[in-house]
């Protein structure tokens, strides 16, 4: 991931997690690539890096089960 990640596209990954909370697993797993993705654009220099962060902590709000082994 490069610094080029914009509030765009975490934009339309959240609303794939949105589209997928009815499968626990598979919005569990979006929304760690999302984070996991986020926090790289961000190492690597993303000049909106707080407004990327906030949006990518919107996935908190999705109701969806999140599990851990």
């Amino acid at each position: 991931m490069d610094a080029t990640m914009t509030t765009e596209d975490v934009a339309r990954r959240l609303a794939a997690v949105h589209a997928a909370r009815d499968d626990d697993e598979s919005a569990h797993g979006l929304a760690d690539e999302l984070h996991r993705d986020v926090l790289a654009a961000i190492a690597a220099g993303a000049a909106d890096a707080p407004i990327l962060a906030a949006a990518a902590l919107r996935t908190e709000t999705l109701g969806f089960s999140r599990w851990c082994a």
